[in-house]
């Protein structure tokens, strides 16, 4: 019996892994952080302060992507902006790489700007 047991915990503890951390979200507080713009939205002269990016894994393929994914990008995008004393943050772009696992598939959003300052 205990042989058995060994070989069968391991996948326990993946399918715990899974149904348990699968469903996590991450709150951002972006109700004062600056705003992502548009190249048509930029009216005032701006120097650049710096690039930032943020990363998440999630569970899933790309094609489960839901607007709330691109939602948190855009958000953490905020909210990093804000933590440097930008005014904005310019030339959004949001990339999503598949790596897949062994029994689940596991995507990897990137988010990149370019965080501004108005003059």
């Amino acid at each position: 019996m205990g042989g058995c047991l060994q070989k069968v915990m391991p996948v326990l503890l993946l399918l715990c892994a899974v149904f348990f951390g699968g469903c996590t979200s991450t709150r951002l507080n972006v109700v004062n952080a600056p705003p992502v713009l548009t190249q048509d939205e930029l009216l005032r002269p701006y120097y650049k302060v710096g690039n930032i990016q943020v990363r998440r894994s999630r569970y899933g393929s790309q094609a489960d992507l839901t607007p709330a994914d691109y939602s948190w990008a855009y958000d953490a995008l905020r909210a990093e902006a804000q933590k440097i004393g930008a005014d904005a943050v310019i030339l959004p772009e949001v990339s999503v790489e598949r790596n897949t696992y062994i029994f689940y598939p596991v995507s990897e959003m990137t988010a990149k700007g370019v965080a501004v300052k108005f003059r």
